[in-house]
Order: structure tokens, then C-alpha cells, then sequence
């Protein structure tokens, strides 16, 4: 009995390394890249952080929109704007607990300033913010602040019919 006990324990602890996604460091130049796609997929990118109550609280929607157009051209990236000392400490296991499906990347860029105005001239880096972009339509959206999985789908729509 105790041995059973000390294997469910083992596989309970082991699942949520099992779990765990790949977390790309990403910088400024990944936002121009992004910025500069032609292809026609549609890329919802948010900003957020472990630490920011709005932005953990809009999580879901972003989930939701992934699971719903996961199989059309729509990628979800999540880029996380966390302190790079909390990346193993905070963000990973934030993601992990929460079983996030989103692609997730960290703004590996130590000075906020060399990167926000790449994500749009708005940008005064308050977080959350949300960008969609298509580059084949020239597509661009921008919003600070939380958002609804209603809107989010209302902006994409659009971009996929």
C-alpha cells in the first residue's frame, strides 16, 4: 500500500513537468518581424504578466479563442512581460498550473522603452494590450486594456471568412 501510495505521488509531481511547453525568449525584433509578416494568417498577440490582475483575469478569453480557431490560420501568442529573474520562478509555472494552449514567449528585453513603440505607436506600455495583425490585409489592430473573448472574435472574424 505504501509503495502505491509513493508511485501516485511520483506521477502527480512528474505531470506537471509532462505539462510543461517550450517558453521562447523573444526582443524587439521579433515585434518588427511579426510587424513586417505578409502571410495571410491572422496573429492575436497579447501582453501581460503573471503580477497584472486584469491581464490574468483576460487569460480565458485568449484560451478560448485558441481552442475555437486553433484549426484555422489564428496563432494566440501570449508574450509575457514578467521580470526576467521570475521566468523559472513565476511564469513557467504560472503557465503550467494553468494548463495555458496559447503559445507563450517572454520579452526577453531588459529596458521596456526599447521595444513598446515597436508594438504600435499607441503603445504607452500599460498592460494588458492586445495587437492583430494580418499581413496580407494590411491588417492592424491595437487596444490597451482588457478585452472580451466577444471582441476578440469580433475583431478576427473578418480577417478568416
Amino acid at each position: 500500500m505504501k509503495k502505491k501510495a509513493v508511485i501516485i505521488t511520483l506521477l502527480i509531481g512528474l505531470s506537471q513537468y509532462l505539462w510543461a511547453q517550450k517558453i521562447e525568449l523573444v526582443n524587439r525584433d521579433w515585434i518588427t518581424q511579426m510587424s513586417q509578416n505578409k502571410s495571410d494568417t491572422t496573429y492575436v498577440i497579447n501582453f501581460w504578466a503573471t503580477w497584472c490582475k486584469p491581464c490574468v483575469e483576460e487569460i480565458p478569453h485568449f484560451e478560448k479563442l485558441y481552442a475555437t480557431y486553433k484549426n484555422q490560420k489564428v496563432k494566440v501568442i501570449m508574450v509575457s512581460c514578467d521580470f526576467k529573474k521570475q521566468l523559472e520562478t513565476r511564469v513557467i509555472p504560472f503557465v503550467q498550473n494553468k494548463k495555458m494552449e496559447t503559445i507563450v514567449v517572454f520579452m526577453n528585453e531588459p529596458n521596456p522603452n526599447n521595444w513598446i513603440d515597436k508594438v504600435d505607436e499607441k503603445f504607452t506600455g500599460a498592460i494588458p494590450a492586445t495587437l492583430i495583425i494580418n499581413g496580407s490585409s494590411n491588417f492592424r489592430y491595437f487596444s490597451e486594456g482588457e478585452t472580451t473573448y466577444e471582441r476578440l472574435e469580433q475583431v478576427i472574424k473578418p480577417l478568416i471568412n
